[in-house]
C-alpha cells in the first residue's frame, strides 16, 4: 500500500522570494499582488507533482521567538518587512482559507519549528513527508522518509534533497548540519558562529570529528594556530550558534493530522478572489473553467468551407464591408512554416478554411484584402501580415488589432492573449494558445491540435474580438489616444510585418571567419590561464574559478555568496592589478560570449533558404512605447567594442545591386527633455546648433567653452543622459569613478543651470502621484504603482520610472510616427528599396542603388519632420554594402 503524503509548505519564506523575484505587480485598486502571485503558482506547481493527501502552509508570527532570549540580536540587523509585501499575507491567508488548506503560525516559534513539527509528526504515522521551502536551514530535517525541495532561481526551480542527497552534496549527515551552523554561523539570521570558520573549514572539521563536541575534546589536534585560537575563545559561541540554529521538533501543536486532509476548495470564493486580485492565469486552476469553456464554445458555431464556398462569403464580405481573420501555421513561425488553416468571420458568419490548397486560396481572396475600402480587423495581425505577403498579398485598412489596443491601454500586463482580453473585458474565458499549446519546454505546436480544436480557437479569437471593439475604442478614446492608436502603433503593425517578412541578409563565410578567430584565441586564452592557475580546471565554472582565485592563488577575496566566492565582472575588474590570470579571464569571457550569444547564436537563425535573419520585432514588450527585438535581439549587437563592432560586418545587403542606408537620430532624448522642460538653455543649445555636452560641461564645472577638456566634456555627457534616467549621486559616482560628493556636485550644479530641467523632475514626480500614471508627448500611457509604495527602494525606482517614461516614451513615439512615414513614402512611391531594422534611434534601409540619393533625401526629409518640438530634430546619415561600414 503506498504511503500517505503529508506536504508542510514554508509560507513565509515562499512569499519573500516570489516578492523580491517577481516584479512589483499590482491590481486596479493598487494592491500589491506579486509575493501573492508567485506563491500561488509554486503552490500549483508543487501540489500538482506530489499529490498530497494532507497539506499545511506554515508561517512566521511577528513578534519575538525564544531564539531571541537566548539571543538578543538574533535576526537583528534585518530591516523591516516593506509595507508592500506586508499588505500581502493577509490575502494570502484569505485565499487560503477559500482553498481549504490549513495554515499554522505560533507565538514565540518560527515557521520552520512548525515544520520540524509537523514532520516528525507525519514520519511517526508513516507517512512521505515533503517540506517545501526557500529555507537552506529545513535540511537538517531530511531523512529517508522526508524530503526537502529548494527553490532556486526566484520560484521557477526547484532541487530536491533527501538524507542520502544530503550526504552526497555536503559529505556530512542532515544531523550535523545543525553542527555546521554552530561552527560558521549564520549571517541572515545574524547568528555569530566562530569567527574563520566558513563552510569549507566547518565541513572539513565535522568530517574528521563528527561533532562540536567532538573538536573540543580533540582541541589540541586542531591544526592552524589562527583556526584553534578562534575555537577556543569562542567556544559558547559556537554551542549557542548551534542551538540558535537548530529547528525545533516538539513545538505544542493543537492540531491532528486529520485536520491536514486536502479538502474541495470554495470555488466560487476562491473565482471571486483571483478576479478582484486579476491573477487572470490562475482562473483555469478553478473547477467547474472546463465546464464554462464548454458553453461558450457551445455558442460558436462555425462554418467549415472549401473553395466551392469562396465566392458566396466574398459576396458577404464586399456587401457587409468589413471582416475578421486569423490564420494558423504549424510550428507558429510565421516566416516559412506550412499554413494550416484560416479562419474568416463576418458580422453574421464565422467560417473555416482548411487551406489545402494555398494558391486557390490566395487567387481568391487577394483582391479582398487588398481593397481599401474593406474595413480588416483581428488579434496579433502582425503574424497575419507575413502569411499574406507569403501568399503575395499586401493587406490593406486594417482598422482594429485587439493585442495593440490592450497594450496601449494597459502597457504593463505580462500577456496581452485573447483569453486575458476576453476575460478583460467581456467577462468570460475561452481556450487560447496557452492553454491549447501548453507552455515551456512541453509547448505543442498547431498541427498535434485536431481540426475541432483549431476551429473552436479561430471562432473564439474571432467572436472576442467582433465583441471588444467598441469597447476598447471608446477606452482609447477617453484617453486621448486616438491620434497613437489609429496613426502610429495600428498602421505600425503592417511595418513591423514587413520588416519581419524581408529580414536582413548575412554573410555565412564572414560568420565562420569570425568563429574560426574565436576559437583560435578561446584556445589561447585556456593555455594561458591552465599556465598561470598551475592547473587544469573549468574556467566556465564560478565555483572552480572562484577556488583557484581565491584558495590556490591567494587573491583578497572581494564579495562571497551563499554558494562560495564571487567572481562577477564587478569583482574581476578590482583584481586587475593583483594578477595577469584575471585579465585573461576577462577576455575569456568576452570573446566566449561573443562567439555563443552572437556567431553560433546568428548562424542558427539564419532562414536557410535566404541566408536572411528574421528577428522578431515586439510591439507590446517594452511599457515605455520602445520597440523590442527577439530570435535575436539584434538591440544587443555589441558596439562599444571592436570585437562586437566586428559582428556588424556580417549584416549586408541583399547584393550589389543593393546598399545599406543608416538614418539615426541625434542625441533625441535629451532633444525631447528640452521640448518638455521648456528649459530656455537647453532650447538655445539646440536651436544654435551647440554642442551641449561641451555647454553643460561649462556650466557644471564653471569652465569657459574653450577651456572644457575632453574629460570634462565626457562627464558631462554622462550627466546629461544620466539626468534622463533619474540617475543619483551613487550610480553617477560608479560610471564615472569618483566619489559620491563630487557626483552629487556635478548633478546640483547641473540642476541649478537647468532650472526647467529640476522643476519638470519635480512636477512629472508630482503628476504621477496625483494622477497614478504619466503621459509621453502623444499621450502615450504608463502608470506606476511604485510611486505610492511606503518602502523608500521602491518608491525611487517609481520616481525615476515617472521622470524618464515621458522622456524615453517619447522618443519611442517620435520613431514610430518616422517608421509609419518613412515605410508608407516609400510604399507609395513604388521602390524597390525597403525598411528592414529599427534599432534604439536609427532606423536602416536596404535600398536599390539607382535609388540612394532619393531614399536618403526622403528619410532625412520624414524623420526630421515627422514631430514638432521647440527644438530641431537632426538626423545623421550614413551609407555602406554593410551595417559595420555605415557606423
Amino acid at each position: 500500500m503506498d504511503k500517505k503524503k503529508l506536504m508542510i509548505i514554508d509560507g513565509s519564506a515562499l512569499i519573500h522570494r516570489a516578492f523580491y523575484a517577481l516584479p512589483l505587480l499590482s491590481n486596479k485598486n493598487n494592491v500589491y499582488t506579486n509575493g501573492v502571485y508567485g506563491f500561488l503558482t509554486m503552490l500549483y506547481k508543487v501540489e500538482e507533482e506530489i499529490n498530497p493527501d494532507y497539506i499545511c502552509v506554515v508561517f512566521d508570527k511577528k513578534g519575538p521567538t525564544f531564539r531571541h532570549e537566548q539571543y538578543e540580536q538574533y535576526k537583528g540587523h534585518r530591516q523591516a518587512t516593506p509595507s508592500e509585501l506586508v499588505q500581502q499575507f493577509p490575502i494570502i491567508r484569505e485565499i487560503l482559507d477559500a482553498m481549504n488548506i490549513k495554515y499554522l503560525e505560533l507565538s514565540g516559534f518560527e515557521a520552520d519549528d512548525i515544520a520540524g513539527t509537523l514532520a516528525k509528526i507525519g514520519e511517526k504515522e508513516s507517512m512521505e513527508v515533503v517540506l517545501v521551502t526557500g529555507d537552506k536551514d529545513y535540511l537538517q530535517l531530511a531523512t529517508d522518509n522526508t524530503r526537502v525541495l529548494i527553490t532556486r532561481k526566484g520560484i521557477t526551480e526547484i532541487e530536491e534533497f533527501n538524507r542520502n542527497k544530503i550526504v552526497e552534496v555536503y559529505g556530512i549527515t542532515p544531523e550535523q548540519l545543525i553542527d555546521l551552523k554552530g561552527l560558521m554561523g549564520d549571517q541572515s539570521d545574524n547568528i555569530p558562529g566562530v569567527p574563520g570558520i566558513g563552510e569549507k573549514t566547518g565541513l572539513k572539521l565535522l568530517k574528521e570529528y563528527g561533532t562540536i563536541e567532538n573538536i573540543y575534546e580533540n582541541i589540541e589536534n586542531i591544526s592552524g594556530k589562527k583556526l584553534k585560537e578562534n575555537l577556543i575563545e569562542n567556544k559558547d559561541i559556537a554551542f549557542l550558534s548551534r542551538k540558535l540554529g537548530e529547528i525545533i521538533t516538539s513545538v505544542p501543536i493543537e492540531i491532528g493530522l486529520e485536520d491536514l486532509k486536502t479538502r474541495e476548495p470554495d470555488w466560487e470564493a476562491l473565482r471571486k478572489l483571483y478576479e478582484e486580485l486579476e491573477f487572470n492565469s490562475l482562473i483555469s486552476k478553478i473547477a467547474g473553467e472546463d465546464l464554462q469553456e464548454e458553453e461558450i464554445y457551445s455558442s460558436l458555431s462555425y462554418n467549415i468551407i472549401d473553395y466551392s464556398s469562396y465566392e458566396e462569403l466574398i459576396s458577404t464580405i464586399k456587401e457587409e464591408n468589413k471582416f475578421g481573420f486569423k490564420f494558423i501555421v504549424s510550428n507558429n513561425k510565421y516566416i516559412e512554416d506550412t499554413i494550416m488553416a484560416v479562419g474568416i468571420k463576418t458580422a453574421n458568419s464565422m467560417n473555416i478554411i482548411y487551406l489545402d490548397n494555398q494558391e486557390e486560396f490566395a487567387n481568391s481572396f487577394k483582391s479582398i484584402f487588398e481593397d481599401k475600402s474593406i474595413k480588416k480587423v483581428g488579434h496579433d495581425l502582425k503574424s497575419d501580415i507575413i502569411i499574406l505577403k507569403r501568399l503575395g498579398i499586401e493587406v490593406e485598412s486594417i482598422v482594429f488589432d485587439s493585442m495593440i489596443a490592450a497594450y496601449l491601454i494597459n502597457p504593463s500586463q505580462t500577456s496581452y492573449s485573447i483569453n486575458n482580453i476576453s476575460k478583460e473585458y467581456l467577462g468570460y474565458y475561452g481556450k487560447d494558445e496557452e492553454i491549447l499549446l501548453g507552455k515551456g519546454k512541453s509547448k505543442k505546436s498547431f498541427d498535434e491540435l485536431s481540426k475541432e480544436e483549431i476551429g473552436d480557437y479561430l471562432a473564439f479569437l474571432l467572436d472576442t474580438v467582433f465583441n471588444i471593439e467598441d469597447n476598447m475604442k471608446k477606452i482609447i478614446e477617453e484617453q486621448e489616444m486616438l491620434e497613437l492608436y489609429y496613426d502610429v502603433e495600428l498602421p505600425l503593425v503592417e511595418v513591423l510585418g514587413s520588416m519581419e517578412y524581408y529580414g536582413f541578409k548575412i554573410d555565412k563565410e564572414e560568420l565562420n571567419g569570425l568563429r574560426e578567430e574565436y576559437n583560435e584565441e578561446i584556445d589561447t586564452l585556456t593555455r594561458d590561464i591552465y599556465e598561470l592557475a598551475d592547473i587544469e580546471f573549468n574556467i566556465n565554472s564560478p565555483k572552480q574559478l572562484g577556488e583557484i582565485l581565491f584558495e590556490k592563488l591567494s587573491l583578497p577575496v572581494i564579495k562571497k555568496t551563499k554558494t562560495g566566492y564571487s567572481t562577477d565582472v564587478e569583482v574581476l575588474d578590482k583584481l586587475k592589478e593583483q594578477h595577469p590570470i584575471i585579465n585573461k579571464i576577462l577576455r575569456y569571457r568576452q570573446i566566449v560570449k561573443l562567439k555563443s550569444t552572437y556567431i553560433d547564436g546568428l548562424l542558427n537563425l539564419l532562414n536557410k533558404d535566404t541566408d536572411r535573419i528574421h528577428s522578431s520585432f515586439n510591439q507590446t514588450i517594452t511599457t515605455t512605447g520602445r520597440i523590442s527585438s527577439t530570435e535575436p535581439n539584434l538591440q544587443n549587437i555589441p558596439i562599444r567594442t571592436d570585437d562586437g563592432r566586428k559582428i556588424r560586418k556580417a549584416f549586408i545587403a541583399e547584393n550589389k545591386d543593393y546598399i545599406l542606408v543608416d538614418a539615426d537620430y541625434s542625441q533625441i532624448e535629451l532633444r525631447v527633455l528640452a521640448h518638455i522642460s521648456r528649459d530656455s538653455k537647453l532650447i538655445e543649445a539646440f536651436n544654435t546648433n551647440e554642442d551641449i555636452h561641451t555647454k553643460t560641461a561649462s556650466e557644471v564645472f564653471n569652465v569657459p567653452r574653450e577651456e572644457v577638456t575632453s574629460l570634462m566634456r565626457s562627464n558631462a555627457k554622462a550627466v546629461n543622459f544620466g539626468i534622463i534616467y533619474g540617475i543619483s549621486d551613487f550610480g553617477l559616482s560608479r560610471d564615472l569613478n569618483i566619489s559620491r560628493k563630487e557626483a552629487k556636485e556635478y548633478i546640483d550644479n547641473y540642476l541649478r543651470n537647468y532650472e526647467k530641467v529640476k522643476e519638470y523632475m519635480e512636477n512629472i514626480v508630482d503628476l504621477g502621484k496625483e494622477n497614478g500614471y504619466v503621459e509621453t508627448i502623444l499621450h502615450r500611457r504608463r502608470y506606476i504603482p511604485e510611486l505610492k509604495a511606503k518602502n523608500f527602494n521602491i518608491k525611487s525606482f517609481g520616481e525615476r520610472i515617472a521622470m524618464n517614461t515621458p522622456i524615453q516614451g517619447s522618443a519611442a513615439d517620435i520613431i514610430k510616427v518616422a517608421m509609419v512615414k518613412v515605410y508608407n513614402e516609400l510604399k507609395n512611391r513604388n521602390l524597390k528599396s525597403r525598411l528592414i531594422l529599427q534599432i534604439h534611434d536609427e532606423l536602416i534601409i536596404e535600398a536599390d542603388r539607382e535609388e540612394v540619393e532619393e531614399i536618403k533625401e526622403l528619410m532625412k526629409g520624414i524623420m526630421e519632420n515627422c514631430i514638432k518640438l521647440d527644438v530641431p530634430l537632426i538626423v545623421d546619415l550614413e551609407t555602406g554594402d554593410s551595417w559595420y561600414e555605415t557606423k
